[in-house]
């Protein structure tokens, strides 16, 4: 098995426990100041990992340090909504329309990056899409 695909189940993986613990959590919590604790906490395990492993030697600047900015900002939005959602919503219901930005990125992917989009890609997002309604209703 290639190496990104074994990284991408643990991704789903650790993703997956995100909303038990988070609804767990959530329960007489601000669902922003819990975002911002996760957020401390991811960064302080973060910066800890990027240590341990040297790979802050590594130059980071311009066009890159720019979009990876981007990246943070985008994601902090997201948790920012998706604890929102998880705090006064269904688990299975949240976790499923939040998965159809694996639609939206496919999507996006294809229009800003140039990734290929056949029929098979194309017909596979609307399914992400069509499974995360049936869940959430």
């Amino acid at each position: 098995m290639r190496t990104y695909i074994i990284y991408a189940l643990l991704a789903a993986f650790f993703a997956s426990l995100v909303p038990i613990f988070g609804k767990l959590g959530l329960r007489d919590v601000n669902s922003t100041l819990a975002t911002a604790v996760r957020a401390v906490i991811m960064a302080v395990f973060l910066v800890g990992v990027a240590i341990a492993t040297g790979v802050t030697r590594e130059p980071l600047e311009g066009r890159s340090l720019f979009f990876i900015a981007l990246s943070g900002i985008a994601g902090a939005l997201s948790w920012l909504f998706y604890f929102m959602a998880v705090k006064g919503g269904r688990v299975p219901a949240v976790v499923a329309v939040d998965k159809t930005s694996v639609a939206i990125a496919i999507f996006l992917s294809w229009l800003i990056l140039g990734s290929k989009m056949d029929f098979k890609t194309a017909v596979g997002a609307l399914l992400v899409v069509a499974g995360a309604i049936l869940v959430a209703l």
